[in-house]
């Protein structure tokens, strides 16, 4: 067994099957090069603009493509534009588009389809998923002739040009979806990507093959067969006995197994995951600035990451990473000191034995582990933790978006801009969905300052004021900062591992 820790690379763009309108896709031979995925979620809907989810990305990144592409080195480079500018004093944004792309019904890619698919992202289809209101900026859409278009901007948007290269972005195909519908289009979508949507079943799998008239270039393997498998014991048995060849999602728990396992590589690039605790600033014990930090102190995140993670984490001070556009390196996590944390406890009035909620989707093994270790760390200090799961989807859907949590409430967020806007937003504007608790005129204000310039020393000190601003407030416990897992058999060759878990499957062969 090796275990394997990669920086990221760039990964040429992927290849893709073209399937008329009319036309079922082919049913695969038994002998077809077939590479099979595991991973634990399954995304519900293939529509770029109805899902936020990662389970989508790693499916969906095979797909579609946006006018921006952006690989496993992080850098963005031109995808089904082929350049950009700015023009009238940065109010409009005009997109020079790739002649010759095809979607795989046959329908051609240009700038009709550009301005179609953003029309739909910011009209009523788009206001029913959660993409949209990550592209609110844009006024609209012009087209200037078949291979221009000029984005209208209503205010500047200093990370579009990266939001355009992934999720809602993603370019649809008009005549496509206007013949078949939103609903058919959920499940059996069309992109110009490299690979083609056979056949998707719903808490099963999605089934992709290749394309042999993708614009750049064509796959080394006839398929992909990419499985949902929920249970994480399950999913890693599947990868050490060989019935699947590369495993996402890999449970901190199952890393020293798959290290043993001496046909299997673990693979391990930094990632834009963070996760911490939040707490309930409006209601109950946490309500009190005093009890937040106390629980902070009383916590230590180093012996969690070390000890229970095995190190393939790192320490974090606000809800980002080093990797993050606006992480400020000079911001420390807070120091772990139980004494002062019971001093503060003593101080606010809180009696030992004290019982709070710490809320938790209930099928993250991972942190189901952390939260038992920091419900025995609260334990020391006088507090009893009880940890209270739920149902993923109604966790985040409705637990936390209605404001239904206790105390405390567990939040993973995969960053993957890697910049620090978009999780920041989300988490502390008044009335985000992700933000059911907090209402802080000074955030609001920064937040706006760092999304009203290009200019990046401006938006770099905004974002570092938000996270020392929350950081001073106690507004959430940063735990650490995950490395993205992949577990890979040793029969897969050219497989590049992605930090933003968007795999990618052009240059995988199989033994």
């Amino acid at each position: 067994m090796t275990y394997l820790i990669l920086s990221p690379k760039r990964l040429v763009q992927a290849a893709m099957i073209a399937s008329s309108l009319a036309v079922a896709a082919p049913v695969l031979a038994d002998d077809a090069s077939t590479l099979t995925v595991a991973q634990r979620r399954d995304p519900q809907n293939l529509d770029p603009i109805d899902t936020f989810r990662l389970s989508w990305g790693s499916i969906a990144s095979n797909v579609f493509e946006g006018l921006v592409f952006r690989g496993e080195d992080l850098e963005l480079k031109p995808g089904l534009a082929t350049g950009w500018e700015f023009l009238d004093n940065d109010t409009r944004i005009r997109f020079s588009l790739r002649n010759g792309v095809q979607f795989h019904n046959g329908e051609p890619f240009n700038a009709a389809a550009v301005k179609y698919t953003f029309d739909r992202l910011l009209g009523d289809e788009g206001a029913k998923g959660p993409q949209r209101s990550n592209y609110t900026s844009i006024v609209g859409v012009e087209v200037v002739d078949d291979l221009t278009v000029d984005f209208l901007m209503e205010s500047p948007d200093p990370v579009l040009i990266t939001k355009l290269a992934g999720y809602g972005a993603m370019i649809v195909p008009p005549k496509y979806i206007e013949e078949v519908g939103e609903e058919a289009f959920d499940m059996k979508p069309v992109g110009t990507g490299p690979f083609v949507v056979a056949e998707y079943t719903p808490t099963v799998g999605v089934k992709l093959e290749k394309s042999d008239t993708y614009w750049d270039g064509e796959a080394k393997i006839d398929a992909v067969d990419i499985r949902f498998i929920a249970e994480d014991a399950t999913r890693m048995a599947e990868l050490m006995s060989g019935g699947v060849d590369i495993a996402l999602d890999i449970p901190t728990p199952s890393v020293e197994t798959i290290k043993q396992n001496a046909k299997v590589d673990l693979v391990a690039v930094d990632g834009p995951t963070v996760i911490l605790t939040r707490f309930n600033t409006a209601n109950g014990i946490t309500s009190d600035e005093r009890v937040r930090r106390a629980i902070s102190m009383a916590v230590d995140t180093k012996t969690i990451i070390e000890a229970l993670l095995g190190g393939l984490a790192s320490p974090i001070s606000s809800a980002q990473g080093a990797k993050s556009f606006g992480n400020d390196p000079a911001l420390a996590p807070y120091p772990y000191d139980p004494e002062a944390a019971k001093a503060l406890l003593k101080e606010a009035g809180i009696a030992p034995g004290t019982e709070l909620t710490l809320d938790m989707p209930n099928n993250d093994e991972t942190f189901r582990e952390v939260g038992q270790v920091i419900a025995a760390f609260l334990e020391q200090v006088g507090l009893k933790a009880n940890i209270r799961t739920h149902e993923r989807s109604v966790y985040f859907n409705d637990i936390i978006s209605n404001g239904k949590t206790g105390e405390m409430f567990y939040f993973g967020w995969g960053g993957w801009t890697f910049d620090f806007d978009n999780t920041a937003y989300l988490l502390y504007h008044t009335g985000e969905r992700n933000n059911p608790y907090i209402d802080d005129a000074k955030l609001n204000e920064l937040l706006q300052k760092e999304r009203s310039t290009y200019d990046t020393e401006v938006r770099r000190a905004a974002l570092q004021d938000v996270a020392a601003h929350a950081h001073k407030q106690v507004l959430d416990l940063p735990l650490y900062n995950e490395a993205t897992l992949y577990g890979v058999s040793k029969t897969v060759n050219g497989f590049v591992p992605a930090p933003d878990k968007r795999a990618r499957y052009l240059n995988v062969t199989l033994d």
